[in-house]
């Protein structure tokens, strides 16, 4: 069985990408037994000018997507969308737009733990933020999550309270944005496939067994 790395760019406060973390969820059931898949989560923030304390979530969409009224044709859609994956998305009770730099820097120390924890954080934070109308640029938010998915809580909070990983967090958005992200979901498969939005899952299914494909080829012409 071939095994593909995932590097998964996404900010957590981007509805298209929880949607396209449950896709990608569907499309790797799909391809369990043919393709092994192993996600490692990388940062992008949408909104970085948002200050530390967050805005009003409702007034600053609907300013950048063109009024209340774009805003309730986009929310209509994705939850739609949700739906079909089983994501309860509850647009009306999110509150805050929260920065999202101390999230991603969760999601880094997590990473350090182990993959799953860091999945487990990922998910953690879409619901807490999408389902359940929390601050997930609070810290206390952020330091529950994180002893939900089996991280210390002191430790997190210490490291919250500290500037810690800030830059590296930075950086690595940075590093993306060279490389042409401008928009996420966006999935790196294996360091050299590139894949855009939330795509259904025959759509990465069938990337998965294609690319697995190519890399059984090129191992056998090696021989």
């Amino acid at each position: 069985m071939e095994r593909l790395t995932i590097d998964l760019i996404s900010d957590v406060v981007c509805p298209w990408c929880y949607l396209g973390k449950a896709r990608l969820e569907l499309a790797i059931a799909e391809v369990q037994d043919e393709v092994g898949v192993e996600i490692n989560w990388r940062p992008y923030r949408l909104n970085p000018d948002i200050p530390p304390e967050g805005v009003d979530h409702h007034k600053y969409l609907a300013d950048k997507l063109g009024g209340a009224d774009a805003v309730r044709q986009a929310h209509e859609r994705l939850t739609a969308f949700g739906k079909e994956v089983g994501i309860n998305f509850d647009f009306a009770a999110i509150k805050i737009g929260p920065n999202t730099l101390d999230a991603h820097r969760l999601l880094h120390w997590a990473m350090m733990e182990s993959k799953e924890i860091q999945d487990r954080v990922a998910t953690g934070l879409f619901k807490a933020n999408f389902e359940e109308g929390r601050n997930v640029g609070d810290h206390a938010v952020l330091a529950e999550i994180a002893e939900k998915a089996g991280l210390d809580r002191k430790v997190i909070e210490n490291l919250l309270a500290s500037e810690a990983d800030k830059d590296t967090v930075v950086a690595e958005i940075e590093a993306a944005q060279k490389m042409g992200v401008s928009g996420v979901p966006f999935f790196i498969i294996d360091g050299q496939y590139a894949v855009s939005g939330a795509q259904t899952p025959d759509v990465l299914a069938g990337a998965f067994r294609d690319i697995a494909k190519l890399k059984t080829e090129a191992r056998k012409a090696m021989l």
